[in-house]
């Protein structure tokens, strides 16, 4: 009893420790990609990232020796197709090192000014993570799919559609407002008229980007709010996205109608969480700011309160996924092999079927293996709990 309870105790320590390093890794990310320029926070970038980093590598790595994680995941299905069956993978150095000196070229050729832009930073954290891929050990190769597919995806969500509008333009100058204009300045405009905050959203002379204007309860004059790309924040939404399907595809087999509702939940909240980032913003410079603050309040808000609430909301989903995937701990009278009911379950070690020959034992997690193949490993390799076979209850109830 003593044993299940310190190996349960292990397991739920390291799920939060695990949240504690994500939240910490993203306000990092969050720093770097869309930092908060003339404030005290854009130093805070490194720090997090190296804490955060830290936390997390204490978390995953394997208190017993373990072995390759063989499961069939929708990740490793996706990366084999997109590597022509794994050929290309050997090259990932090449096509970094390759990526890197494309972004240097657009930026000396194409861009001005030629300095390291939000989008610059998004390649060259997609490049690192090719250069670097083949030097992480197999046995963490759930963890670096994951940061393979999230900074993929990042690059897909933020920095293609950019490019793609660019060309279409023909102006290598120019930045992607339809996502302020379709999918935030309207929505948060009629948030805020449900609120009682009267508000209009119209173009602005001299910009591509979306105008509010509203006027302050202390002001007398009209304010206009002119919300660009960099002040959307589709960036802080990308970040989660990205990290979301990245997550998705990592921990799933298959793409069941419970993994696509839960996919378009995540995505769907964050959203709605950007659009509220946007009210608040607002609310702050219509109720606070006077003809003395001159709309200060509003500007720090601008600063910080997209980055608190992105925060915020990372860890409250993130904490509700953790939460939600955690199953109700069982007695220790309880645990005992089972032989699936459905055919075509594979062992989470050696990736063979389950059979009335061969039982199995289903983890906490649902996780199912070979009774044989679970006593050669000390913890589950998906969730990291240690495997309570019959035999090892009855020792430690001795």
């Amino acid at each position: 009893m003593e044993f299940h309870l310190r190996g349960t105790i292990d397991v739920l320590n390291r799920r939060s420790m695990a949240l504690i390093a994500l939240v910490t890794t993203f306000a990092g990310v969050a720093l770097v990609i869309d930092r908060p320029k003339g404030t005290i926070l854009e130093w805070f970038a490194f720090p997090l990232l190296v804490i955060g980093g830290s936390i997390f590598a204490w978390a995953v790595w394997p208190r017993t020796e373990s072995r390759i994680d063989n499961r069939p995941s929708i990740a490793k299905r996706l990366l084999h197709l997109l590597t022509w069956n794994g050929r290309l993978v050997p090259y990932f150095p090449g096509f970094g090192a390759a990526v890197l000196l494309m972004d240097l070229g657009y930026n000396l050729i194409l861009s001005s000014p030629t300095a390291l832009q939000t989008e610059d930073i998004i390649v060259i954290l997609g490049a690192a993570t090719l250069l670097s891929y083949g030097l992480v050990p197999e046995r963490f190769a759930r963890e670096r799919d994951f940061v393979l597919l999230f900074f993929l995806w990042l690059n897909v969500i933020l920095v293609a559609p950019l490019l793609i509008a660019r060309a279409y333009y023909a102006n290598f100058e120019a930045s992607v407002d339809v996502y302020s204009w379709v999918a935030l300045a309207p929505e948060a405009g009629a948030v805020l008229s449900l609120l009682g905050v009267a508000n209009s959203v119209h173009a602005v002379a001299g910009s591509t980007a979306p105008g509010m204007t509203f006027v302050p309860q202390h002001l007398a004059v009209q304010v206009t709010v002119v919300i660009t790309t960099s002040c959307s924040g589709i960036y802080s939404f990308g970040i989660f996205a990205s990290a979301f399907l990245a997550f998705v595809l990592t921990e799933y087999e298959r793409m069941t109608q419970r993994v696509w509702m839960l996919l378009g939940l995540g995505l769907m909240t964050s959203y709605l969480a950007n659009v509220l980032r946007m009210v608040v913003i607002v609310l702050i410079g219509y109720y606070t700011d006077t003809a003395q603050t001159d709309l200060q309040n509003m500007l720090i808000a601008h600063s910080y309160a997209g980055w608190i609430i992105f925060l915020a909301w990372i860890a409250l989903f993130w904490g509700i996924v953790f939460r939600f995937f955690e199953t109700p701990v069982r007695k220790e009278n309880e645990v005992k092999p089972v032989i699936p009911r459905n055919r075509g379950v594979l062992c989470g070690i050696c990736a063979k079927s389950l059979t009335p020959i061969l039982p199995g034992y289903r983890c906490r997690c649902g996780k199912f293996y070979h009774v044989a193949c679970a006593t050669t490993v000390g913890e589950c390799p998906r969730c990291h709990r240690q495997m309570q076979l019959p035999q090892t209850t009855t020792e430690s109830g001795a």
